[in-house]
């Protein structure tokens, strides 16, 4: 045996050295690699036995050297820790052989030694450079081993969320515990048709290259999915399920997938249970086989399963379950259905509460048992056998509580009457007694005599326990028996594709034989993997044809032979079970005495005697022994089957244990009781008689045994791929690694050992052309060669002397482990010594180019600074010079300044000095002046002073003698006053006067009032004022004298005089008073004017702002409302894009259905062989792949699908598709309804024609004056007819003419023109009386020939006459009622010659009253309109007053406010009443949108109405009318004879047109040598004579055939772009001519009368026009999917993987899964080829002339697929995103802009498709590091999604080591800053989507009499008319 070393160098990074470049970056694993060489003396090598964790990168072997340059300082290593399990450290000095210890730093800047053991002196592992951390293969790390790889993953996982790792050729799955958005069906079409290499590591990628295979090298495959309970098996098998009913193409057939699916939920429900790991673990293993036909679409499944842990059934460890199924029954047990089985809850029964754990948090049971059930529905499994299955299981848990008694030692009974027992047989439909008896009691066999035998307790008890796990067990393989038959394929299966799901390696704190057959198994899968994987090496270097030599690896053999072989571990448990006293631990002695010591893989604990422990692959596991002999024997006692098979009350119980009384090989047994495929016989060992009875007692081992060789035969017969699947945490944490769980899974799975057998021999392996461009730079122009091969061969044997380190094979060159780093470290040395040359030249230049720059720039300095001196010393002459002046005139200054001084002063002086002498002498003057005119005014005071005292004293004197005087008059009034006469007089004088005085009074008062007045307006007034009211208190005192004069007249005027003396000073002190008050009044006013004005001028400036600012609110409001409108205006844009695209959506799939459809046909055409007799085939000018508007041949073939499937021998029919077969069928029965009803409808109007005929016979003929008026009528109505034609067409006009809102405004043109027309109506209305009794006098004038009618016929007439007239609203209705009257009475047989003169009379009174009533109803209409109309002004009169009070009260609100807050309440009124006006004018504008509309489907209505007159008026004049009328003889002028653009054909020829002109016809011909088009415009011109000659069955026949055999021509020669592209433009220019020449208005436009005469006159082909444009839309899609078909495989080469600008890209290793190489080959796509592409395509569109606007639309389309398919691949390829693959993208995009700027099409939207690749790519160069950075990455990438932007970023790959990686803290920042956008989640982009295409009008300005027919068409059958 030879012995294995190896051999490796590790990096070394001087990061002093930015330029350096890294020595041994190497491509594939030339580190770590294997090797065969000798072995060196005194050094131990691994034995082959050594597991994969011992697996170490054995360094002996090295030298010095090369130890002192791996281990130097700044290396980093990889350390041994018990957290983390490997820990990161860096040398801080060098190693030097011999050295006990390392001196390390860790990360986390802590300082160790490291202690290095001193019996081996074994160095820690090299860390890996960080550009390689992160790749996608494991093999393409430097060094690989244990802490490289966890640690990749870690990255992997943690820092770039990527759960799929490749490892060679191992798919290692990582579970998230959390949904990722990478499943989608988009992501299933970026996967499909991929090199597994090409992309991203996924499960689809896996699942691809396994349905490649299998259609490729029509050979089966096999997953292999392996791992723990938890890590994502069944979820990865899902998805590769999903992704194979994807990709298949059987859309139909994906409810295979589907009911696999549904069948999760059963099969989880009975074989999964929570254990201490995991919740729902699978207690058995599956293999799926999904069967494919000979198109390899899925046609059905198989299930198989595997070693079911029946012994849960009876007992669960602690904080376990037993299988979900029996709790969610005890969950369900309230429900109704559910009562008889009598259960409770889980806690009640022994078999469901022995785990104390009966919940799991999260998980509803109740509603887990829905969807089992539902699930069972769905799989076909009746409710009966539901309940069924139910029963048995409620029974096994009522079996559990049954208890025993004990009688003796050997003997036991069951209680009387115990209820679980009662339960239990009631449920199983068994007698009571006799399986009480059974339980306690067992059957003993022997030759002779049979003995019933007791049984002790313990037996009675593990018994029971056996019969529940037997029952369970056949339960269980029933169940998946019915899930096999619900998956069974009806067709033939052609080749499978395996789906292995089946439990990893397993190791516990006790293990049991579960674990050990579990252990088993992966042993053996274990080494089909290396033997897998060392073919795999083999055959590669077989391929190249490089010698092969025998490489030693890992062979697990042994351990198997130690399980399985002869006098293994199994066969011993079988040799033990077999003895009557065997036992485990006497099974325990034996395994010791037979291998240990003698085996090296097997083991015994030191301190026990009932356990062993065998060395596995994956790690040593300690098997305890108990439980073995009992799981393995899984005794069941015949004579409890035998009861529970006698059931007769239960069905469903006997049908479990049938299996048991097959016969079955040994190898063909399975665990659930079904045979294997019949495609891999195994043949059958030779059966003894006596062999079919013992069975069912073979032993669990060897079943197992059997079914895992079984397995291994289909794995071998299969093409195995392999997934394993990695459970990072214990606590089902999204996202949390634990190193820990992850490297003991690791270490189980046998991941390295890939990496082992390939990295044997030559490891590293490069392409000629890759080696080439690698390595150019050691190669000289002369070395160079034209053949690569050659060269590199050269090359090679001048570098590497040693001609045994490498081998050239076919396409790649083999090198030795270590021979890729020295080519590397030459590369290395020559870039470097080149560098420092580049360096030392650049230097060199710029070191002279600066001393150059500084000696010019010395020599300016000193020019300059001898100039600045030379001018310093002239400027200081000049300012000398200036100085002398400057002292000169300063001095002359400062002189006369003095003396002006001086001389000012002194006059100064003088000044002041005369001035005081002459104020001194005014001052004596003045007082002299004072003085004397004091003295006069004394002297006054003294003389005025005795003048009154003198005037006092007189004065006194009077008064006494007056009191005197008065005394005595007083006296001689006393004695007067005594007599009565006296009284009596005075009385009545005093009435007298005191009524007089009362008037006096009364007028003073009025007087007083008016003085009152006065004195207001008095205050008023300045001088007027105060003489008034001096004036009126003279007066009103002089009226109060007089009347005081009679009494006392004396007293009165003294008092008079003295108050008018008070008055009188009163006024004057009032008048000053008034005169200071108006002054100050007049100032205060004059202030308050001034104030008032400021105000007034702030209010103006306020005022002013006020207005500026509702203008410019004003102005924002309108812009924003127009933002609005267009924002509203592109929503609505969007929404009709994507209605329109909808539509043609639901056109493709319609297309789709009928192409399956007529595939259908004509497969059902092949499959019958001979048809019957009478059997009619539909003409084969007709297709099925018509659209609903081709009526008859449809119809035809409808029906003929029934009637060939009728035919058709029933032992013939092959299996259809039946979902489709079905919507087919319905389609046909609904065609079926639709031909009966047009059937119907045709045999009506058949009768109807054939009664009209028989009335017309019938009817006695009419005299000629009679006709004569009446062709009169018809002619008059024809012209009226007209008329309401021209009416309608101005009306049209003007609405399209004026599309304001006021259209329908009173005074509006559309207005007007209505009212006219009601005007004209209403004159038409007064006509028609006149003539309607002009009609009844002229009938009247004719009763000769008319004959009395009955009474009850003309009330009939009436009543009929009443119910038309009501109905009528316009002149026309009221026209065709006339018509319809006189037709009806034309019609009866007996009209003329029933009715007499009254009743004639009378029908015309009625007539006309009828009309009376229609305008009296019209004239109520008009009142109730005109009311209306009042009651809205009085409405808004009323709104006006309202809002003029609540003006008021806002100003009368506003003026208490103070002024700042007055102008904002203003301002804010202002703005609410412009919102409320706009808000009103947008309501006026959408009810006046509404109303033109409204008007347009009214007219669109009238049109058709006037239409279906002129048509039904033409179709009631009956051949006999024709005949009996006088035909008036007409002049027809000649016209010369001019072609009129028309095609004339014979209806026979038309077969012959298609077929020349669609079907036979050569696009290329056409295009070159003809003008574009010219199938289109034959066509039109053929259809215009049809049209001509109004034949619409010409006319439906032609346009039926040309849309039929444009669709047989895309059918055929659908591929073709030059087809599909002519077809497209001669569709669309057929659409454009139906419309140019359809004689409606706006499509007029552009015609020129001549053309305008050309329209089509008898015949709208509107909803032909419809179909032409839904046809176009299928050929536009087809042309879509044309060209993707071409561009698809150029566009990830040409755009991604080429690098257009070359040595940009950096080349990493990329493992042993190549890549696409990105060098240029022959055959690989580059950017030139798409570009040339593009070229062609747009050429070939030109030449056939199809639209511009088509053209830009398909242009648009084309780069979005380039777009979306390069950002797709993009974002599943980790390799891609890179700083010099996003300058590759961005170089490579503005070639693709160029080209549109080329072909002017920048403006067709194509750009801006790219957009999102564009900011990808400006993405991948960007920096990322900062917030800013962030910011700037958050606002420049707005056309891509959140997912998409946080996708490249995780992917984004340093390549060169300038470049950093993507901090996670920045991505999550990224995140942060996105959240708040609503993006879609998507990843990927749509590259399926398709834009929804329009065809804009575009008339033609060809004149069609111009066109000239080439004979080369052979049209020679038509003519021009």
């Amino acid at each position: 045996m030879t012995s294995v070393v190896l051999l490796g160098k590790p990096e070394r990074e001087i990061p002093k050295l930015p330029y350096e470049i890294v020595y041994t970056k190497t491509r594939d694993m030339e580190i770590c690699s294997m090797e065969i060489e000798p072995i060196l003396p005194g050094k131990e090598i691994p034995a082959a036995s050594e597991s994969a964790e011992n697996l170490r990168c054995w360094r002996y072997g090295m030298e010095i050297d090369v130890l002192e340059y791996m281990y130097v300082k700044y290396a980093r290593v990889w350390i041994p820790d018990p957290e983390e399990v490997w820990k990161s450290a860096e040398l801080l000095k060098d190693y030097k052989p011999g050295d006990k210890v390392l001196q390390l730093r860790l990360e986390e800047g802590k300082d160790l030694e490291y202690s290095l053991d001193p019996k081996t002196k074994e160095l820690p592992p090299l860390r890996n450079p960080d550009i390689l951390v992160g790749e996608n293969d494991l093999t393409a790390l430097s060094y690989l081993h244990e802490p490289a790889v966890l640690h990749n993953l870690k990255v992997r996982f943690i820092d770039s969320k990527l759960i799929y790792t490749y490892c060679g050729i191992v798919l290692v799955a990582i579970n998230p515990y959390e949904q990722l958005p990478i499943y989608g069906e988009d992501i299933i079409n970026a996967y499909s048709g991929q090199n597994m290499g090409d992309m991203d590591p996924h499960i689809f990628a896996v699942a691809e290259e396994a349905y490649k295979q299998m259609a490729r090298d029509e050979r089966n495959q096999s997953i292999i999915v392996s791992g723990e309970s938890g890590a994502g098996k069944t979820v990865s098998a899902k998805y590769a399920m999903r992704y194979f009913a994807t990709v298949s193409g059987s859309a139909s057939e994906a409810n295979v997938e589907e009911k696999v699916l549904a069948s999760n939920p059963i099969m989880e429900s009975i074989g999964n249970a929570k254990t201490t790991r995991n919740d729902n673990s699978s207690r058995f293993g599956k293999y799926i086989e999904i069967g494919f036909d000979k198109r390899y679409r899925i046609i059905g499944a198989n299930m198989r399963t595997y070693l079911l842990e029946k012994s849960r059934v009876v007992f669960q460890a602690e904080e376990e379950r037993n299988y979900h199924i029996f709790y969610q029954l005890c969950a369900s047990a309230a429900l109704p259905e559910f009562k008889t089985l009598r259960l409770g809850s889980a806690n009640y029964f022994h078999y469901t509460k022995q785990g104390g754990s009966p919940v799991i948090d999260g998980v509803d049971d109740a509603k887990e048992m829905v969807n089992t059930r539902q699930a069972c529905t769905l799989l076909g499994i009746s409710d009966s056998y539901q309940m069924g299955i139910f029963r048995i299981l409620a029974g096994i848990l009522h079996l559990g509580n049954v208890e025993f008694a004990s009688r003796d030692s050997d003997s036991c009974t069951v209680p009387p009457k115990h209820e679980p027992l009662i339960i239990f047989c009631d449920l199983m439909g068994v007698e009571y007694e006799e399986m009480a008896h059974w339980l306690c009691h067992r059957k003993l066999a022997t030759a002779t005599e049979t003995y019933i035998k007791p049984i002790s307790k313990l037996h009675a008890i593990n018994a029971r326990d056996a019969l529940a796990k037997h029952i369970y067990a056949n339960l269980f393989n029933w169940i998946v028996d019915h899930v096999n038959k619900a998956l069974h394929a009806t067709v033939k299966q052609h080749s499978f594709i395996g789906v292995l799901d089946i439990y990893g390696f397993e190791t516990f704190e006790i293990n049991s034989f579960e674990q050990f057959c579990i252990n088993y198994a992966n042993e053996k899968l274990q080494q089909q993997f290396n033997m897998h994987v060392f073919k795999l090496e083999q055959e590669e270097y077989m391929k190249e044809q490089i010698p092969w030599t025998l490489i030693d690896f890992y062979d697990n053999q042994p351990c198997i032979n130690l399980i399985e072989a002869k006098m293994g571990i199994l066969d011993l448990l079988d040799e033990e079970c077999k003895m009557p006293k065997g036992s485990d631990d006497s099974w325990a002695q034996k395994l010791y005495n037979t291998h240990l010591n003698k085996c090296a893989l097997f083991e015994k604990p030191r301190l026990s005697n009932k356990a062993f422990i065998i060395k596995h692959f994956a790690d040593k596991v300690e098997y305890q022994c108990e439980g073995f002999l009992e799981k393995n024997k899984d005794t069941v006692y015949e004579e409890q089957i035998k009861v529970l098979k006698s059931s007769k009350k239960f069905k469903l119980l006997p049908e479990l244990f049938q299996d048991e009384e097959k016969v079955l090989s040994p190898t063909s047994a399975t665990p659930s009781g079904r045979v294997p495929l019949s495609r891999m016989p195994i043949k059958p060992a030779k059966a003894r008689p006596g062999q079919a009875s013992k069975e069912h007692k073979k032993t669990v081992g060897h079943q197992f045994r059997n079914s895992l060789h079984l397995l291994m035969e289909t794995l071998n017969a299969t093409t195995p791929h392999y997934v394993r699947c990695i459970k990072p945490n214990d606590f089902k944490f999204p996202f949390t690694f634990d190193e820990k769980r992850a490297v003991q899974q690791l270490r189980a799975c046998g991941v390295l050992e890939t990496i082992r057998i390939s990295a044997a021999g030559f490891p590293s392996r490069w392409t000629y052309q890759e080696f080439f461009s690698r390595y150019r730079v050691l190669m000289k122009q002369r070395d160079v060669l034209g053949d690569r091969k050659q060269t590199c061969k050269n090359v090679l044997e001048k570098l590497i002397q040693d001609k045994d380190k490498y081998q050239f094979g076919k396409t790649k060159i083999f090198f030795r482990a270590g021979q890729v780093a020295y080519l590397e470290k030459i590369r290395a040395d020559k870039l470097r010594a080149a560098c420092i040359r580049i360096q030392k030249t650049i230097r060199g230049w710029l070191m002279r180019k600066k001393y150059v720059r500084m000696r010019k720039a010395a020599i300016t300095i000193q020019r300059h600074v001898r100039g600045y001196q030379a001018r310093c010393y002239a400027k200081f002459l000049r300012r000398t010079r200036a100085a002398i002046t400057i002292q000169k005139f300063q001095r002359m200054y400062v002189v006369r300044k003095r003396y002006q001084c001086m001389r000012d002063a002194t006059i100064a002086l003088q000044a002041l000095l005369r001035g005081y002498m002459v104020r001194n002498k005014y001052q004596m003057m003045l007082r002299e002046h004072k003085s004397v005119v004091i003295q006069k005014h004394v002297r006054g005071w003294l003389a005025r002073r005795r003048y009154g005292r003198t005037l006092r004293a007189i004065v006194y004197l009077q008064c006494c003698y007056r009191r005197m005087m008065a005394k005595r008059e007083l006296k001689k009034l006393k004695i007067e006053a005594r007599s009565v006469e006296r009284y009596k007089k005075l009385h009545i004088g005093l009435e007298n006067k005191i009524m007089q005085l009362q008037r006096k009074i009364d007028e003073q008062n009025k007087e007083y009032k008016s003085l009152l007045e006065k004195m207001s307006s008095l205050e008023i007034t300045y001088s007027t004022e105060t003489e008034k009211l001096r004036s009126d208190v003279e007066r009103l005192r002089m009226s109060e004298e007089e009347a005081k004069n009679a009494t006392n007249r004396v007293i009165s005027l003294q008092e008079e005089i003295a108050k008018l003396r008070r008055e009188l000073h009163q006024t004057q002190s009032e008048k000053k008073s008034i005169e200071e008050w108006a002054d100050k009044y007049k100032h205060e006013t004059e202030q308050l004017v001034s104030e008032l004005k400021e105000q007034n001028s702030l209010l103006k400036t306020e005022k002013e702002e006020l207005n500026r600012r509702i203008h410019d609110q004003a102005r924002e409001i309108t812009e924003s409302m127009e933002k609005k409108l267009v924002e509203e205006t592109k929503q609505l844009e969007l929404d009709l894009n994507d209605e329109r695209l909808r539509y043609q959506n639901l056109l493709n799939e319609f297309s789709r259905l009928e192409e399956r459809y007529d595939d259908l046909k004509d497969e059902m055409n092949l499959m019958v062989s001979i048809p019957k007799p009478g059997h009619k085939r539909t003409d084969s000018t007709h297709s099925s792949n018509e659209s609903e508007y081709t009526f008859s041949s449809e119809i035809t073939e409808a029906e003929d699908l029934p009637l060939r499937m009728e035919q058709e021998p029933s032992e013939k029919k092959a299996p259809l598709d039946m979902s489709l077969f079905l919507k087919l069928q319905k389609r046909v029965s609904e065609l079926e309804q639709e031909k009966q009803s047009l059937q119907d409808e045709l045999d009506r109007k058949e009768e109807q024609a054939l009664r009209a005929k028989a009335k017309e016979e019938e009817r006695p003929p009419i005299r000629g004056a009679e006709l004569e008026y009446e062709s009169l009528k018809r002619q008059e109505l024809e012209s009226e007819n007209k008329k309401l034609k021209n009416e309608l067409n101005e009306l049209q006009k003007a609405l399209t003419e004026t599309r304001a809102p006021e259209v329908t405004a009173p005074g509006a043109p559309a207005y007007r023109v209505l009212l006219d027309q009601l005007t004209s109506v209403s004159e038409e209305l007064e006509v028609r009386k006149e003539e309607v009794l002009i009609l009844r006098s002229q009938l009247v004038s004719q009763k000769e020939a008319i004959q009395p009618k009955e009474d009850k016929n003309t009330m009939t007439d009436a009543t009929i006459l009443l119910e038309d007239v009501q109905k009528m609203k316009d002149k026309g209705e009221i026209a065709q009622a006339y018509i319809g009257l006189k037709e009806t009475n034309r019609q009866s047989p007996q009209d003329y010659h029933m009715l007499n003169e009254d009743g004639e009379l009378w029908l015309a009174y009625e007539g006309l009253k009828q009309a009376n009533r229609l305008l009296e109803s019209q004239l109520q209409s008009q009142k109730k309109s005109h009311e209306n109309e009042l009651e809205s002004l009085r409405g808004e009169i009323q709104s006006l007053k309202e809002e003029n009070n609540r003006q008021q009260q806002l100003l009368a609100q506003n003026l208490q406010l103070p002024p700042e807050a007055r102008i904002e309440a203003s301002l804010q009124h202002e703005i609410t009443r412009l919102t409320n006006e706009n808000l009103d004018l947008m309501e006026q504008l959408e009810k006046q949108d509404k109303t033109v509309r409204k008007l347009k489907k009214q007219l669109k209505v009238f049109a058709k109405k006037i239409g279906e007159l002129e048509v039904g008026q033409m179709e009631n004049i009956s051949p006999g009318q024709i005949i009996d009328e006088p035909i008036r003889p007409v002049n027809i002028p000649r016209k010369e004879k001019d072609f009129q653009g028309m095609l004339e054909y014979k209806k026979e020829d038309e077969q012959k047109l298609v077929k020349n002109l669609i079907l036979e016809l050569k696009p290329r011909g056409v295009a070159v040598n003809l003008i574009p088009g010219l199938p289109a415009y034959i066509l039109f011109m053929c259809v215009r004579h049809a049209d001509y000659l109004n034949d619409d069955q010409k006319v439906r026949s032609l346009l039926t055939s040309t849309i039929n055999g444009i669709k047989k021509v895309l059918k055929k020669r659908g591929d073709d772009f030059e087809t599909v592209s002519f077809w497209l433009s001669n569709t669309c220019r057929f659409l454009h001519c139906l419309k140019q020449y359809s004689g409606e208005e706006g499509f007029m436009k552009h015609n020129t009368p001549r053309q305008n005469e050309h329209c089509l006159t008898n015949f709208d082909l509107a909803e032909y026009r419809q179909v032409l444009s839904d046809l176009a839309i299928q050929i536009y899609q087809q042309l879509v999917r044309v060209l993707e078909n071409i561009l698809q495989p150029m566009i990830v080469s040409g755009m991604l993987e080429h690098e257009t600008i070359q040595g940009v890209s950096g080349v990493k290793p990329t493992g042993l899964r190549k890549r696409t190489s990105s060098i240029a080959d022959e055959g690989t796509y580059t950017l030139d080829s798409i570009i040339r592409q593009l070229n062609s395509f747009h050429s070939v569109m030109c030449q056939h002339g199809m639209d511009p606007e088509l053209i830009k639309q398909v242009v648009k389309q084309m780069f979005y697929i380039i777009g979306a398919v390069t950002l797709n691949n993009l974002l599943l390829r980790k390799d891609m995103c890179s700083w010099s693959k996003g300058m590759q993208i961005r170089y490579n995009v503005s070639q693709l802009e160029e080209w549109l700027r080329d072909k002017n099409l920048m403006n067709s939207g194509a750009k801006e498709t790219l957009e999102p690749l564009i900011q990808a790519a400006q993405l991948l160069q960007v920096k990322k590091k900062t917030d800013e950075d962030a910011e700037a990455i958050c606002s420049m990438c707005n056309a891509l999604t959140t997912a998409q932007i946080v996708k490249v970023l995780n992917l984004y790959t340093p390549v060169n080591e300038f470049e950093e990686r993507v901090l996670v803290s920045f991505i999550r920042t990224i995140q942060v800053r996105l959240r708040d956008r609503k993006d879609s989640p998507q990843l990927l982009m749509d590259a399926k989507h398709i834009f929804p295409v329009t065809f804009p009008f575009n008339p033609s300005s060809l004149a069609l009499e111009t066109i000239q027919i080439p004979a080369s068409l052979g049209l020679g059958f038509i003519s021009r008319v």
